[in-house]
């Protein structure tokens, strides 16, 4: 995967812990729970193709 697409998914993860914080400060229990798990969920796919991306790289390399 290219660098903007796991990027992307940096972003969409970050966007979703924003959500819940802002909607955790109002009181919006579900809705900050449900962005809270979403967040959560792109962060670690952001982390597994991160270290595939790494990986794949250095195989190349050698």
């Amino acid at each position: 995967m290219n660098k903007k697409g796991v990027t992307g998914w940096l972003i969409w993860a970050i966007l979703f812990l924003i959500v819940a914080i802002i909607a955790g400060i109002f009181g919006f229990g579900l809705i900050s729970g449900v962005s809270f798990v979403i967040a959560k969920w792109l962060a670690i796919i952001f982390v597994i193709l991160f270290i595939i991306s790494v990986i794949a790289h250095t195989i190349k390399k050698a």
